[in-house]
């Protein structure tokens, strides 16, 4: 089985593999590849580098939701930890999007340590590209939207890393100081 920055390295490359020429909603329309990298980095981060299954997890988060990887795929590849994370924080696409939303603000505290902890990081890219300077109106009201949700969800999730959790503070103080 794979182990620490070799697992880190191929969940990367996946991710890269799985997701080429998918393009970010909001500014600039960026390469998907760079929210990816982004939740990895603030995983990275928020475990002191620590925890090489939940940054590749952070890799792959979208890897299922979005593409046609599956379950038994990551497991194969990269453990049963590792996809058991990825599977926790993927959204059932079927749903129409409310719905969706509100299925993560009431499963949110009933998911893993890790999952708690990938659902905070990719709510503070989510913010972060949402965040622009002399937003218009429709900027700025869909970050206020957005933020009121993620606030929900992220509620459900604290308490898991305290530095993730002052780091989802300092984005949406932040994200609310620009509206």
């Amino acid at each position: 089985m794979l182990t620490g920055l070799r697992l880190v390295s191929e969940a990367a490359e996946l991710a890269a593999r799985r997701h080429a020429g998918r393009q970010r909603k909001g500014r600039d329309e960026e390469p998907y590849i760079n929210h990816l990298a982004e939740v990895a980095n603030i995983l990275s981060i928020a475990s002191n580098g620590e925890d090489a299954e939940l940054v590749a997890a952070g890799w792959l988060h979208d890897t299922i939701e979005d593409t046609d990887t599956t379950h038994a795929e990551l497991t194969e590849r990269f453990g049963a930890r590792v996809a058991d994370m990825v599977e926790e924080v993927t959204d059932d696409m079927t749903l129409p999007k409310s719905e969706r939303r509100a299925v993560q603000v009431i499963a949110a505290p009933g998911k893993s340590d890790g999952a708690k902890q990938i659902k905070i990081a990719d709510k503070i890219s989510n913010i972060r590209t949402r965040v622009f300077f002399e937003p218009d109106l429709e900027q700025q009201l869909e970050l206020m939207e957005y933020l009121g949700w993620a606030e929900q969800v992220v509620a459900g999730c604290r308490g898991v890393n305290a530095a993730l959790d002052a780091l989802f503070d300092e984005t949406v103080a932040h994200a609310r100081g620009t509206l």
